[in-house]
């Protein structure tokens, strides 16, 4: 899991990457929660999504926003970190110019920052948004939402409200071409502090069916 340090808009951006075992390999970049509560590239949830896609022999980065760690900048209230998130891909396919497919992973803020990902990046296929934050943020820029993918809630999430996320994956569904799952997850909160197996389940067993050869998602 090698540290590295890569141009950023605003100075470097730290993160840990974890190289494509063939030079075709599939990229994945994970997105950390909300830099002024306490998000960074080491959050327990990020953390299980890097591996999750490393172990499916994805091409995997995850960063600190600009200001968190040694990355540099400040706070940007999302327009800079959008920056940043597309900075970090193109680092990756830099280094894997030949990928096949793209995914997009994030939690919370960084759910946001990645569907906002999603409109710029016609080449990412797949999305894991967890928790988004669709009580506090504007996500009328999915029109249309270009990929499909899964959206997680805790059904006891004090930050993000359950009917909040309903209403966003209502709206996404009546996009056509694209398939959104959703999966609420009994009596977690949050940051999902005693469900973690139950939430990499469902994000396994959605990769399990996206990713096997006869999905009916491209």
């Amino acid at each position: 899991m090698p540290e590295v340090i890569f141009p950023g808009p605003e100075g470097r951006l730290e993160g840990r990457f974890s190289p494509g075992p063939r030079p075709r390999a599939p990229v994945a970049m994970i997105l950390h929660p909300h830099p002024q509560g306490g998000g960074t590239m080491n959050n327990a949830i990020v953390l299980a999504l890097y591996k999750t896609f490393v172990k499916r022999g994805f091409a995997t980065l995850r960063f600190n926003f600009r200001g968190v760690g040694k990355s540099q900048g400040v706070f940007d209230n999302g327009i800079g970190e959008l920056s940043d998130a597309a900075s970090a891909l193109d680092w990756v396919q830099s280094i894997h110019p030949e990928a096949e497919v793209t995914w997009i992973a994030g939690f919370s803020f960084g759910a946001w920052i990645g569907m906002q990902l999603l409109m710029r990046r016609p080449e990412a296929r797949g999305f894991i948004s967890i928790a988004p934050p669709a009580n506090m943020y504007d996500f009328s820029f999915l029109a249309p939402c270009p990929a499909s993918g899964i959206i997680i809630q805790g059904e006891a999430d004090e930050v993000v409200t359950p009917s909040a996320t309903q209403k966003l994956v209502d709206k996404l569904r009546t996009q056509r071409h694209i398939t959104i799952e959703h999966k609420t997850i009994p009596g977690a909160n949050h940051f999902f502090a005693n469900e973690m197996p139950q939430l990499m389940k469902e994000v396994d067993d959605y990769l399990d069916f996206r990713l096997a050869p006869g999905c009916p998602i491209r």
